[in-house]
C-alpha cells in the first residue's frame, strides 16, 4: 500500500480503536479528551511520516504515540489528576494502566458497543453516536446516512454525550438480560455502516470496501464472545459474507457499478460464499425465528447461485414477500419488483411497481426504465431521464447516462 494510501487506512480502522480504550479508560465524562488524542495522533503520524518516512511497523507506532500522549495527557491535566487520576493510577504507573493489546483493544470495542447502545439514549442518536467513536464515520457520512445535515447531526451528538455523562453510564460489559435488549441497535449500526460501504453516498466511490470490512469486523468480535454469539448476529455477517463475495464483479476498471445480470460470476469469491452458508447454518441451528437478517440472508444466499434458473428466482421472490412481512422498506419493495419480473414477467411487475410511488427515490425510476425497457420505450426513457436528475453520485448518474444511451 502507498504512503499516501496507508495512513487513511490506518484511521478507518485504528481511529475508533484508540478511542474505545481511552474512553474505557478515561469514562465517558472525558470523550472529547480520548477524541482529541487519538485525532492529534494521527496528525503527528501524518506530519512526522511525511518527513522521516514511514515506520517499520506504522501500527504499532501509532500506538504508542497515543499512549505516551494519554499519559502526558494525565500528567498535565491538573484538572484531570484532581477528579480522575488519584483513584485509578499510581503516579510512576501511567503506562502501565493504558492497555493497548490486542484484547483489551477487542474487549474495550465489544464493551463500547453496548455503553452507547443504552436505553437513555434514542434509537438515531445511539446508532449516530456508535458510526461517530466506534466505527470512524465523519460528520457528513453521518448526516447522510440519515438524510440530515451537519447542524442537526453535531447537535444530536452533543446530546448523546452530554446525556451518557449525566446518567455516568459505565464502560462495562452488559449484564445477560441487557445484551438482548440492546444487540439490535448495535447490530442496525453495523448494518448500515456495511450498506454505506455496499452502496456509497460518497459522490467519488461506489463501493467502499473499508468501510465494509469495518463492519464484518466489529460484527465478528459479537461472534467470538459467547454471551453475544446469537443467531441474528450469525444471520448479519452470513449476510456480509454473501455481498462482499460479489465485491470484484460489482465495479468495472472505471469504478463505476455493474448491474447483478452483467456480473462476471467468475469473480465471485467462492470462499466467502462458502463462509455465508456456514454462519447462515449456524444462525438456523441456534434459532427457531428468521428475522430480518436472516431472510435477508437467504436472499443474499440465492444470489450467490451462479445459474439462473426458475428455482432461484422464485425463492427469492418468496423470501421478499416474507422479508416485506417482517420489516416493510421500501428498498425491499423495490427489490421484489425485481424479482417479480423474473419470475412472471415484466408487466407484472410494472403494475406491483407503479403501486410504490416511490417518485423521489432514483432507484425507483431506473427500476421502472427497466421494467419498461423492450415494453414501452417512451416511458423507459422518461423514467431514466428523472432517474438522471434525482442521481446524487456521479457513479449512478454515469450508470443511468449509459442505460439512456443504449435506449435512444
Amino acid at each position: 500500500m502507498q504512503q499516501d494510501q496507508l495512513l487513511p487506512h490506518l484511521f478507518r480502522s485504528e481511529y475508533q480503536k484508540i478511542i474505545a480504550v481511552l474512553c474505557r479508560y478515561f469514562g465517558f465524562e472525558y470523550i472529547e479528551a480520548a477524541e482529541d488524542i487519538a485525532s492529534d495522533t494521527f496528525l503527528t503520524a501524518a506530519e512526522t511520516w511525511g518527513i522521516k518516512g514511514l515506520p517499520d511497523n506504522p501500527k504499532a507506532w501509532l500506538y504508542t504515540v497515543a499512549r505516551n500522549k494519554a499519559t502526558d495527557y494525565v500528567r498535565r491535566g491538573s484538572r484531570f489528576k484532581q477528579k480522575i487520576a488519584e483513584g485509578i493510577v499510581a503516579e510512576d504507573n501511567y503506562e502501565a494502566e493504558i492497555d493497548l493489546s490486542n484484547q483489551n483493544i477487542s474487549d474495550s470495542q465489544l464493551q463500547m458497543m453496548f455503553a452507547i447502545c443504552h436505553p437513555v439514549l434514542p434509537a438515531e442518536a445511539q446508532i449516530g453516536l456508535a458510526l461517530r467513536i466506534l466505527c470512524g464515520f465523519g460528520i457528513d457520512e453521518i448526516a447522510e446516512a440519515f438524510l440530515s445535515n451537519k447542524e442537526t447531526i453535531n447537535k444530536r451528538l452533543f446530546r448523546a454525550k452530554e446525556k451518557l455523562r449525566e446518567q455516568k453510564v459505565k464502560i462495562v460489559f452488559p449484564e445477560r438480560a441487557d445484551i438482548v435488549n440492546r444487540l439490535g441497535i448495535v447490530l442496525k449500526t453495523l448494518y448500515l455502516l456495511f450498506n454505506e460501504g455496499y452502496y456509497s453516498s460518497c459522490q467519488s466511490t461506489t463501493l467502499r470496501k473499508d468501510l465494509c470490512l469495518e463492519a464484518m469486523r466489529l460484527n465478528y468480535l459479537l461472534i467470538e464472545n459467547k454471551q453475544t454469539n446469537l443467531p441474528e448476529v450469525n444471520a448479519l455477517l452470513s449476510l456480509m459474507c454473501f455481498h462482499a463475495s460479489r465485491f470484484d464483479a460489482r465495479v468495472d476498471e472505471n469504478g463505476e457499478m455493474i448491474r447483478y445480470d452483467d456480473q462476471d460470476r467468475m469473480l465471485w469469491n467462492d470462499d466467502l460464499i462458502v463462509k455465508g452458508r456456514y454462519y447462515l447454518n449456524l444462525a438456523s441451528k441456534k434459532g427457531n425465528d428468521a428475522g430480518k437478517y436472516h431472510i435477508e440472508a437467504a436472499i443474499a444466499y440465492w444470489h450467490t447461485v451462479k445459474t439462473d434458473t426458475p428455482e432461484k428466482w422464485e425463492n427469492i421472490l418468496m423470501l421478499y414477500n416474507r422479508l416485506l412481512i417482517a420489516a416493510y422498506s421500501p428498498a425491499a419493495a423495490l427489490n421484489r419488483a425485481y424479482a417479480l419480473a423474473k419470475v412472471k414477467g415484466k408487466e407484472k411487475a410494472i403494475i406491483e411497481a407503479e403501486k410504490l410511488k416511490v417518485d423521489t427515490n432514483h432507484l425507483y425510476h431506473v427500476l421502472l426504465g427497466y421494467l419498461y425497457t423492450g415494453v414501452d420505450g417512451e416511458k423507459a426513457v422518461s423514467h431514466l431521464q428523472t432517474a438522471l436528475k434525482l442521481a446524487k453520485t456521479a457513479a449512478d448518474k454515469s450508470r443511468i447516462m449509459k442505460d439512456l444511451k443504449a435506449l435512444l
